[in-house]
Protein backbone atom coordinates (compact mmCIF):
# COMPACT_ATOMS: atom_id res chain seq x y z
CA UNK A 1 0.00 0.00 0.00
CA UNK A 2 2.64 2.56 1.26
CA UNK A 3 4.88 1.35 -2.20
CA UNK A 4 2.19 2.12 -4.06
CA UNK A 5 1.90 5.98 -3.12
CA UNK A 6 5.02 6.35 -3.25
CA UNK A 7 4.64 5.52 -6.86
CA UNK A 8 2.23 8.49 -7.57
CA UNK A 9 2.96 10.85 -4.83
CA UNK A 10 1.36 14.10 -7.01
CA UNK A 11 -1.74 12.53 -7.22
CA UNK A 12 -2.10 11.53 -3.29
CA UNK A 13 -0.55 14.76 -1.97
CA UNK A 14 -2.97 16.67 -4.21
CA UNK A 15 -6.28 14.51 -3.05
CA UNK A 16 -5.18 15.05 0.53
CA UNK A 17 -5.51 18.41 -0.27
CA UNK A 18 -8.68 18.23 -1.85
CA UNK A 19 -9.97 16.71 1.76
CA UNK A 20 -8.28 18.68 4.17
CA UNK A 21 -9.40 22.47 2.86
CA UNK A 22 -12.86 21.23 2.46
CA UNK A 23 -12.77 22.54 5.96
CA UNK A 24 -11.95 26.25 4.98
CA UNK A 25 -15.39 26.86 3.28
CA UNK A 26 -17.77 24.52 4.88
CA UNK A 27 -19.65 26.65 6.88
CA UNK A 28 -20.11 28.98 3.71
CA UNK A 29 -21.57 25.75 1.86
CA UNK A 30 -24.90 25.75 4.28
CA UNK A 31 -25.18 28.66 4.68
CA UNK A 32 -28.46 29.30 3.58
CA UNK A 33 -30.16 27.17 5.62
CA UNK A 34 -27.89 27.88 8.82
CA UNK A 35 -28.95 31.33 8.67
CA UNK A 36 -32.81 30.56 7.89
CA UNK A 37 -32.67 27.93 10.91
CA UNK A 38 -30.72 30.36 13.73
CA UNK A 39 -31.65 34.23 12.26
CA UNK A 40 -27.96 35.01 11.23
CA UNK A 41 -26.69 37.77 8.50
CA UNK A 42 -24.07 38.19 5.89
CA UNK A 43 -22.54 39.87 8.84
CA UNK A 44 -22.15 37.07 10.34
CA UNK A 45 -21.14 34.70 7.29
CA UNK A 46 -18.41 37.30 6.99
CA UNK A 47 -17.51 37.73 10.67
CA UNK A 48 -17.07 34.00 10.77
CA UNK A 49 -15.18 33.72 7.30
CA UNK A 50 -12.65 36.38 9.05
CA UNK A 51 -12.33 34.15 11.71
CA UNK A 52 -10.73 31.08 9.66
CA UNK A 53 -8.66 33.51 7.03
CA UNK A 54 -7.34 34.91 11.06
CA UNK A 55 -6.42 31.19 12.39
CA UNK A 56 -5.02 30.47 9.53
CA UNK A 57 -2.48 33.72 9.62
CA UNK A 58 -1.64 33.18 13.21
CA UNK A 59 -0.59 29.53 12.32
CA UNK A 60 1.48 30.20 9.02
CA UNK A 61 2.81 32.52 11.24
CA UNK A 62 3.57 30.35 14.43
CA UNK A 63 4.85 27.92 11.60
CA UNK A 64 7.79 30.65 10.61
CA UNK A 65 8.63 31.61 13.81
CA UNK A 66 9.14 28.32 15.11
CA UNK A 67 10.44 26.64 12.07
CA UNK A 68 7.65 24.01 12.51
CA UNK A 69 7.94 23.73 8.51
CA UNK A 70 11.56 22.93 8.25
CA UNK A 71 11.91 20.97 11.54
CA UNK A 72 10.00 18.97 11.25
CA UNK A 73 8.24 16.04 8.94
CA UNK A 74 5.76 18.14 6.70
CA UNK A 75 3.50 14.28 6.65
CA UNK A 76 3.30 14.46 10.50
CA UNK A 77 2.05 18.14 10.59
CA UNK A 78 -0.03 17.93 7.68
CA UNK A 79 -1.62 14.79 8.91
CA UNK A 80 -2.27 15.94 12.30
CA UNK A 81 -3.59 19.39 11.25
CA UNK A 82 -6.27 17.42 8.94
CA UNK A 83 -7.22 15.61 12.40
CA UNK A 84 -7.12 18.27 14.95
CA UNK A 85 -9.19 20.49 12.07
CA UNK A 86 -12.00 17.39 11.23
CA UNK A 87 -12.49 17.40 15.28
CA UNK A 88 -13.22 21.39 15.79
CA UNK A 89 -14.67 21.58 12.74
CA UNK A 90 -17.26 18.88 13.67
CA UNK A 91 -17.78 20.71 17.14
CA UNK A 92 -18.75 23.87 15.35
CA UNK A 93 -22.07 22.14 14.67
CA UNK A 94 -22.70 22.23 18.77
CA UNK A 95 -21.80 25.96 18.86
CA UNK A 96 -23.51 27.23 15.65
CA UNK A 97 -24.90 30.84 16.43
CA UNK A 98 -23.37 30.70 20.00
CA UNK A 99 -20.61 33.63 19.76
CA UNK A 100 -18.37 34.11 20.75
CA UNK A 101 -17.34 29.97 20.78
CA UNK A 102 -18.63 29.89 17.08
CA UNK A 103 -15.51 32.33 16.28
CA UNK A 104 -13.11 30.36 18.13
CA UNK A 105 -13.65 27.50 16.73
CA UNK A 106 -13.55 28.55 12.98
CA UNK A 107 -10.35 30.69 14.13
CA UNK A 108 -9.02 26.69 15.28
CA UNK A 109 -10.47 25.51 11.82
CA UNK A 110 -8.17 28.37 10.43
CA UNK A 111 -5.01 27.25 12.58
CA UNK A 112 -5.04 23.90 11.53
CA UNK A 113 -5.55 24.97 7.51
CA UNK A 114 -2.29 26.51 8.42
CA UNK A 115 -0.67 22.77 8.84
CA UNK A 116 -1.98 21.32 5.25
CA UNK A 117 -1.72 24.26 2.50
CA UNK A 118 1.84 25.17 3.24
CA UNK A 119 3.10 22.33 3.91
CA UNK A 120 1.14 20.74 1.09
CA UNK A 121 3.13 23.29 -0.79
CA UNK A 122 6.59 21.88 1.05
CA UNK A 123 5.72 18.63 0.15
CA UNK A 124 4.83 19.05 -3.97
CA UNK A 125 7.86 20.56 -4.39
CA UNK A 126 9.92 17.36 -2.23
CA UNK A 127 8.07 14.61 -4.19
CA UNK A 128 8.40 16.56 -7.71
CA UNK A 129 10.75 19.58 -7.80
CA UNK A 130 11.46 19.48 -11.87
CA UNK A 131 8.24 20.65 -12.75
CA UNK A 132 7.26 22.90 -9.66
CA UNK A 133 4.44 25.41 -11.38
CA UNK A 134 2.63 22.18 -13.19
CA UNK A 135 3.01 20.28 -9.95
CA UNK A 136 1.94 23.23 -7.99
CA UNK A 137 -0.92 24.24 -10.25
CA UNK A 138 -2.26 20.62 -9.46
CA UNK A 139 -2.23 21.22 -5.35
CA UNK A 140 -3.58 24.85 -5.94
CA UNK A 141 -6.13 22.80 -8.03
CA UNK A 142 -7.60 20.76 -5.54
CA UNK A 143 -7.04 23.87 -2.62
CA UNK A 144 -10.12 25.57 -5.21
CA UNK A 145 -11.87 22.45 -5.84
CA UNK A 146 -11.49 21.95 -1.70
CA UNK A 147 -13.09 25.79 -1.19
CA UNK A 148 -16.12 24.91 -3.58
CA UNK A 149 -17.06 21.15 -2.16
CA UNK A 150 -19.00 22.40 0.55
CA UNK A 151 -21.34 23.99 -1.89
CA UNK A 152 -21.63 20.75 -4.00
CA UNK A 153 -22.19 18.78 -0.64
CA UNK A 154 -25.17 21.09 0.27
CA UNK A 155 -26.54 20.80 -3.15
CA UNK A 156 -26.24 16.78 -3.38
CA UNK A 157 -27.99 17.41 0.51
CA UNK A 158 -30.95 19.51 0.33
CA UNK A 159 -33.74 18.72 2.37
CA UNK A 160 -31.14 17.45 5.09
CA UNK A 161 -30.18 18.83 7.94
CA UNK A 162 -27.52 21.26 7.24
CA UNK A 163 -24.85 19.39 9.71
CA UNK A 164 -24.41 16.55 7.67
CA UNK A 165 -22.26 18.78 4.87
CA UNK A 166 -19.88 19.89 7.92
CA UNK A 167 -19.32 16.18 9.27
CA UNK A 168 -18.64 14.79 5.86
CA UNK A 169 -15.97 17.48 5.00
CA UNK A 170 -14.50 16.48 8.79
CA UNK A 171 -14.52 12.89 7.45
CA UNK A 172 -12.88 13.67 4.86
CA UNK A 173 -10.22 15.84 6.36
CA UNK A 174 -9.26 12.64 8.48
CA UNK A 175 -8.76 10.92 5.02
CA UNK A 176 -6.48 13.31 3.70
CA UNK A 177 -4.53 13.30 6.68
CA UNK A 178 -4.21 9.41 6.87
CA UNK A 179 -3.30 9.69 3.23
CA UNK A 180 0.11 11.84 3.49
CA UNK A 181 0.64 9.90 7.08
CA UNK A 182 1.45 7.06 4.74
CA UNK A 183 3.04 8.65 1.90
CA UNK A 184 5.71 10.25 3.77
CA UNK A 185 7.98 12.90 3.23
CA UNK A 186 9.95 13.70 0.05
CA UNK A 187 13.25 12.84 -0.88
CA UNK A 188 14.66 16.51 -2.59
CA UNK A 189 14.68 18.82 0.09
CA UNK A 190 17.54 19.23 2.96
CA UNK A 191 16.01 19.09 6.16
CA UNK A 192 16.73 21.71 8.81
CA UNK A 193 17.51 21.19 12.53
CA UNK A 194 17.16 23.47 16.00
CA UNK A 195 14.96 26.06 16.09
CA UNK A 196 14.67 28.44 12.95
CA UNK A 197 14.15 32.70 14.06
CA UNK A 198 11.66 34.44 12.16
CA UNK A 199 14.36 36.23 10.42
CA UNK A 200 14.73 33.15 8.51
CA UNK A 201 11.69 33.35 6.52
CA UNK A 202 12.15 36.92 6.20
CA UNK A 203 14.92 36.30 4.98
CA UNK A 204 13.72 35.67 1.45
CA UNK A 205 12.49 39.25 1.90
CA UNK A 206 15.61 40.54 1.18
CA UNK A 207 16.14 38.86 -2.34
CA UNK A 208 14.30 41.76 -4.73
CA UNK A 209 12.91 38.80 -6.90
CA UNK A 210 11.39 37.26 -4.15
CA UNK A 211 9.88 40.70 -3.15
CA UNK A 212 8.49 41.16 -6.61
CA UNK A 213 6.76 37.66 -6.56
CA UNK A 214 5.22 38.22 -3.37
CA UNK A 215 4.15 41.31 -4.08
CA UNK A 216 2.56 40.13 -7.27
CA UNK A 217 0.74 37.57 -4.82
CA UNK A 218 -0.39 40.10 -2.26
CA UNK A 219 -2.44 41.77 -5.05
CA UNK A 220 -3.94 38.52 -5.99
CA UNK A 221 -4.64 37.51 -2.11
CA UNK A 222 -6.66 40.88 -2.02
CA UNK A 223 -9.15 40.01 -4.69
CA UNK A 224 -9.06 36.21 -4.81
CA UNK A 225 -10.88 35.38 -1.46
CA UNK A 226 -13.45 38.08 -1.29
CA UNK A 227 -14.51 37.16 -4.86
CA UNK A 228 -15.19 33.28 -3.16
CA UNK A 229 -16.99 34.92 -0.40
CA UNK A 230 -19.38 36.96 -2.97
CA UNK A 231 -20.01 34.14 -5.35
CA UNK A 232 -23.07 32.95 -3.33
CA UNK A 233 -24.16 36.24 -2.89
CA UNK A 234 -23.86 37.43 -6.72
CA UNK A 235 -25.19 34.24 -8.03
CA UNK A 236 -28.14 35.01 -5.75
CA UNK A 237 -28.82 38.23 -6.82
CA UNK A 238 -28.79 37.06 -10.40
CA UNK A 239 -31.71 33.98 -9.47
CA UNK A 240 -33.35 36.36 -7.82
CA UNK A 241 -33.71 38.27 -11.12
CA UNK A 242 -34.61 34.92 -12.95
CA UNK A 243 -37.19 34.25 -10.39
CA UNK A 244 -35.41 30.74 -9.49
CA UNK A 245 -35.31 28.99 -6.21
CA UNK A 246 -32.21 29.39 -4.50
CA UNK A 247 -31.94 25.57 -4.44
CA UNK A 248 -29.92 26.38 -7.42
CA UNK A 249 -27.26 28.71 -5.58
CA UNK A 250 -25.24 26.18 -3.56
CA UNK A 251 -24.76 24.24 -7.20
CA UNK A 252 -23.69 27.22 -9.14
CA UNK A 253 -21.50 28.60 -6.45
CA UNK A 254 -19.90 25.20 -6.95
CA UNK A 255 -19.22 26.06 -10.26
CA UNK A 256 -17.97 29.03 -10.41
CA UNK A 257 -15.71 28.48 -7.50
CA UNK A 258 -14.71 24.92 -8.74
CA UNK A 259 -13.95 25.94 -11.77
CA UNK A 260 -10.77 27.42 -11.14
CA UNK A 261 -9.19 23.92 -10.67
CA UNK A 262 -9.54 23.63 -14.34
CA UNK A 263 -7.86 27.05 -14.48
CA UNK A 264 -5.05 26.21 -12.08
CA UNK A 265 -3.83 23.06 -14.53
CA UNK A 266 -4.72 24.97 -17.51
CA UNK A 267 -2.09 27.67 -16.32
CA UNK A 268 0.61 25.11 -14.54
CA UNK A 269 1.01 23.45 -18.15
CA UNK A 270 1.20 26.81 -20.24
CA UNK A 271 3.85 27.19 -17.07
CA UNK A 272 5.88 24.42 -18.69
CA UNK A 273 6.44 26.38 -22.20
CA UNK A 274 5.89 29.60 -20.96
CA UNK A 275 6.86 30.06 -17.83
CA UNK A 276 5.04 31.18 -14.63
CA UNK A 277 5.51 34.68 -14.58
CA UNK A 278 3.86 34.84 -18.06
CA UNK A 279 0.70 32.89 -16.92
CA UNK A 280 0.78 35.24 -13.05
CA UNK A 281 0.39 38.40 -15.45
CA UNK A 282 -1.82 37.40 -17.73
CA UNK A 283 -4.12 35.61 -15.22
CA UNK A 284 -4.33 38.29 -13.40
CA UNK A 285 -4.67 41.17 -16.51
CA UNK A 286 -8.07 39.17 -16.95
CA UNK A 287 -9.44 39.05 -13.40
CA UNK A 288 -8.36 42.63 -12.81
CA UNK A 289 -10.20 43.41 -15.95
CA UNK A 290 -13.68 41.50 -14.64
CA UNK A 291 -13.17 43.71 -11.82
CA UNK A 292 -13.53 46.30 -13.03
CA UNK A 293 -16.68 45.74 -15.68
CA UNK A 294 -18.30 43.36 -14.08
CA UNK A 295 -20.36 45.88 -11.70
CA UNK A 296 -21.33 48.06 -15.24
CA UNK A 297 -22.65 45.25 -16.64
CA UNK A 298 -25.01 44.36 -13.89
CA UNK A 299 -28.23 44.99 -16.60
CA UNK A 300 -27.00 41.93 -18.81
CA UNK A 301 -29.24 38.92 -18.67
CA UNK A 302 -28.84 36.58 -15.78
CA UNK A 303 -27.77 33.95 -17.66
CA UNK A 304 -24.55 36.04 -18.75
CA UNK A 305 -23.82 37.07 -15.83
CA UNK A 306 -23.35 33.75 -14.62
CA UNK A 307 -20.82 32.42 -17.50
CA UNK A 308 -19.19 35.73 -17.05
CA UNK A 309 -18.56 34.87 -13.30
CA UNK A 310 -17.62 31.16 -14.79
CA UNK A 311 -15.11 32.56 -16.74
CA UNK A 312 -13.91 35.08 -13.56
CA UNK A 313 -13.70 32.07 -11.36
CA UNK A 314 -10.92 30.44 -13.62
CA UNK A 315 -8.66 33.29 -14.08
CA UNK A 316 -8.99 34.63 -10.71
CA UNK A 317 -6.67 31.78 -9.09
CA UNK A 318 -4.90 30.58 -12.14
CA UNK A 319 -2.18 32.85 -10.96
CA UNK A 320 -1.73 31.60 -7.60
CA UNK A 321 0.09 27.83 -8.14
CA UNK A 322 2.56 30.33 -10.19
CA UNK A 323 3.65 32.96 -7.23
CA UNK A 324 4.02 29.75 -5.26
CA UNK A 325 6.64 28.40 -7.57
CA UNK A 326 8.18 31.53 -8.25
CA UNK A 327 8.27 32.23 -4.70
CA UNK A 328 9.66 28.49 -3.91
CA UNK A 329 12.82 29.11 -6.68
CA UNK A 330 13.33 32.30 -5.03
CA UNK A 331 13.42 31.70 -1.78
CA UNK A 332 16.89 30.22 0.33
CA UNK A 333 16.56 26.21 -0.15
CA UNK A 334 17.31 25.53 3.56
CA UNK A 335 13.94 27.39 4.87
CA UNK A 336 11.58 27.04 2.13
CA UNK A 337 8.85 26.12 4.07
CA UNK A 338 9.45 28.99 6.57
CA UNK A 339 9.78 31.57 3.46
CA UNK A 340 6.27 30.45 2.07
CA UNK A 341 4.40 30.98 5.35
CA UNK A 342 5.16 34.10 5.95
CA UNK A 343 4.22 34.60 1.68
CA UNK A 344 1.10 32.83 3.04
CA UNK A 345 0.49 34.89 6.17
CA UNK A 346 0.59 38.29 4.96
CA UNK A 347 -1.42 37.24 1.50
CA UNK A 348 -3.95 35.79 4.00
CA UNK A 349 -3.62 39.06 6.07
CA UNK A 350 -4.57 40.86 2.85
CA UNK A 351 -7.65 39.07 3.07
CA UNK A 352 -8.90 40.43 5.93
CA UNK A 353 -10.02 43.32 5.24
CA UNK A 354 -10.79 42.42 1.64
CA UNK A 355 -13.29 40.19 2.90
CA UNK A 356 -14.68 42.30 5.92
CA UNK A 357 -15.38 45.52 3.25
CA UNK A 358 -16.82 43.21 0.25
CA UNK A 359 -19.37 41.48 2.78
CA UNK A 360 -20.01 44.81 5.18
CA UNK A 361 -20.91 46.84 2.28
CA UNK A 362 -22.96 44.03 0.64
CA UNK A 363 -26.45 45.79 1.69
CA UNK A 364 -25.38 49.32 0.55
CA UNK A 365 -23.66 48.69 -2.42
CA UNK A 366 -24.69 45.38 -4.21
CA UNK A 367 -23.07 44.29 -7.13
CA UNK A 368 -20.88 47.31 -7.18
CA UNK A 369 -19.11 46.06 -4.66
CA UNK A 370 -16.53 44.07 -6.62
CA UNK A 371 -15.31 47.54 -7.87
CA UNK A 372 -13.31 46.95 -4.41
CA UNK A 373 -11.62 44.32 -5.49
CA UNK A 374 -9.94 45.97 -8.51
CA UNK A 375 -6.80 47.15 -6.90
CA UNK A 376 -5.26 43.57 -5.91
CA UNK A 377 -4.51 42.93 -9.44
CA UNK A 378 -3.73 46.07 -10.38
CA UNK A 379 -0.96 46.49 -7.44
CA UNK A 380 0.25 42.25 -8.20
CA UNK A 381 0.95 43.58 -11.85
CA UNK A 382 2.85 46.85 -10.68
CA UNK A 383 4.76 44.84 -8.14
CA UNK A 384 5.77 42.14 -11.12
CA UNK A 385 7.18 44.82 -13.26
CA UNK A 386 9.77 45.95 -10.72
CA UNK A 387 12.22 43.51 -11.67
CA UNK A 388 12.94 41.72 -15.04
CA UNK A 389 10.91 39.12 -16.25
CA UNK A 390 11.88 35.23 -15.80
CA UNK A 391 12.31 33.14 -18.83
CA UNK A 392 10.27 30.36 -18.15
CA UNK A 393 11.28 29.83 -14.39
CA UNK A 394 8.32 27.78 -13.76
CA UNK A 395 8.91 24.14 -15.08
Amino acid sequence: MIDLLRRYPLPVIVLAQLFGTSLWFSINGVWLSLASELSLTETDLGRLTLAVQAGFIAGTLTIAVTGLADRFGASRIFALSSLLGALVNGGFIFAAGAPPLDFLLRFATGLCLAGIYPLGMKMVIAWTPKYAGAALAWLVGMLTLGTALPHLMRGATLGMPWEWPLMAASCLAVAGGLLVFLLGDGPHLPKSSGRLPLSQGLAALRIPRFRSVAGGYFGHMWELYAFWTLTPLLIGRELQRMGQSDALIPWLSFAVIGIGAAGCVGGGRLSRTRGSEWVARRALMVSGAFCLVYPWLNGLAPVLLIALLVIWGVAVVADSPQFSALASATAPRESVGSSLAVMNAVGFGLTLPAIWLTSGLWGQLNVWVVLLLFPGPVLGLWALSRTRPEAKAGR
